[in-house]
């Protein structure tokens, strides 16, 4: 019986250790709230919860050493952390997260050592790669070329959950969601490398059209430049990453991040209103307030962005909860508070790539449109889409059946192919279309 360890016991763990139970291995949850861990091996005799945090470095060691695979959830910040322990016991690693720099730098020493760090295994990024690259190689194969790339991808309220005026509700972190407000961008569109400053980045948007869902607004996903070169298309002359929402969402998310409210800097507060504490960090007084967001920005009183921040409660006379921290997280408080789904609510996954490519002198366009839902209090889309790609993954590399080794990202056919395949038999497809142009 193969044995796998899962480092974290939250919001997206659920479908991935079931899977990982369902399919007979061992499977140790380590989380630091060990009711979370217990609720998640239920009912399983081969699941087993520890009690765990990662300041104990010998535990994580131990837990480690007794694994086949580990999985971590933790944040991203602990990945390295937990690498070296893999490549110290020779353990195969697996991560939905984004490779970071020091983390590739391990690829040597991962090689060495004879294992996989499999990082990027999840929706997006993960999903996205592993359908891009089917695409790509396809071109490829026919013997043609990549002219462009745009992948989009949302975690959104199904069209009957979006039923407030943000149209918007959380199925994973609120403050990664707030966090990433603040993000740069770039992107290459026609040859040109476009720099898209965080101040900026909700001003660039554009419209595109999901069948049965409506239209939704795209703003760009961090660099998506050094995908060129990860996809092996660096002759491409566009690439573009982005992020789905519905309309209105990138109106209201420009003034947020723009008035101070997503700044990081931990300050004392005191008893203050949220209306005080908004008029605080736009440094001008409560009574002046709504009269400067709609100067500064050009809205007036009944558009969606100052609608939104009312529901949010910006400019209520409600007493602020966190006296200490920093100003973006008394924005999350609200978040929390007013963009939370209800029980039996339908949470829904988009993700949409359009590969163009020119094959035999003529150019194809190849859309493939993933679409899935998922139930809040049972099993969300989030949930899926992210863990079981890299469920699947953990035991194909215990099975034997992925031998490359190293720092990777799905983007070889041995990872994909297999990958892709059963998430199709658990109901997780992708509609395919191909247009001449």
């Amino acid at each position: 019986m193969g044995k796998v360890l899962v480092l974290g016991a939250g919001l997206v763990s659920k479908p991935m250790v079931t899977y990982l139970l369902k399919k007979g291995l061992k499977v140790v949850v380590a989380s630091r709230t060990v009711s979370k861990a217990e609720e998640l091996i239920k009912g399983f005799s081969n699941g087993e919860a520890k009690e765990w945090v990662i300041s104990e470095k010998d535990r994580l060691k131990e837990m480690v050493k007794d694994a086949d695979v580990v999985v971590s959830l933790l944040p991203w910040v602990y990945h390295l952390e937990v690498a070296d322990v893999c490549i110290e016991y020779r353990k195969h690693m697996v991560t939905t997260s984004y490779v970071q720099e020091k983390m590739q730098a391990l690829d040597e020493k991962a090689k060495d050592a004879g294992i996989i760090i499999l990082n990027e295994i999840g929706l997006d990024p993960g999903i996205d790669h592993m359908s891009a690259m089917r695409t790509i190689h396809r071109i490829w194969r026919e013997g043609g070329r990549v002219l462009s790339f745009r992948s989009v991808c949302g975690a959104l309220p199904a069209p009957e959950a979006s039923n407030i005026p943000f149209r918007y509700k959380f199925s994973w972190s609120p403050k990664g969601v707030a966090l990433a407000g603040r993000n740069s961008a770039r992107y290459k569109k026609d040859g040109k490398i476009i720099e898209i400053k965080s101040e900026e980045l909700f001003k660039t948007t554009y419209t595109t059209e999901v069948e049965n869902i409506g239209i939704l607004e795209v703003y760009p996903n961090r660099d998506s430049i050094p995908y060129l070169e990860k996809y092996g298309i660096k002759d491409a002359d566009t690439i573009f990453r982005g992020t789905l929402r519905y309309p209105g969402w990138c109106e209201t998310w420009f003034i947020i991040s723009n008035t101070g409210l997503l700044g990081i800097e931990e300050k004392e507060w005191g008893d203050i209103t949220y209306l005080e504490f908004f008029a605080s960090v736009m440094k001008v007084k409560p009574a002046e307030l709504k009269k400067e967001i709609m100067k500064r920005f050009n809205v007036n009183p009944d558009s969606v962005p100052m609608k939104n921040l009312e529901f949010l409660g910006l400019f209520s006379d409600n007493k602020i909860k966190t006296r200490k921290g920093a100003a973006i997280d008394i924005l999350v408080e609200l978040l929390v508070e007013k963009l939370s789904y209800k029980d039996g609510e339908r949470d829904m996954v988009i993700l949409k790539d359009e590969v163009v490519g020119i094959i035999r002198n003529r150019e194809k366009k190849f859309i493939s449109t993933l679409i899935d839902f998922g139930t809040v209090g049972e099993e969300t889309a989030v949930a899926r889409t992210v863990s079981l790609p890299a469920a699947i993954a953990v035991r194909k590399i215990i099975n034997g059946e992925i031998k490359n080794r190293g720092v990777l990202i799905p983007t070889i056919p041995d990872i994909y192919e297999p990958v892709l395949d059963e998430l199709v038999e658990l109901g997780i497809s992708s509609k395919e279309e191909e247009i001449e142009l």
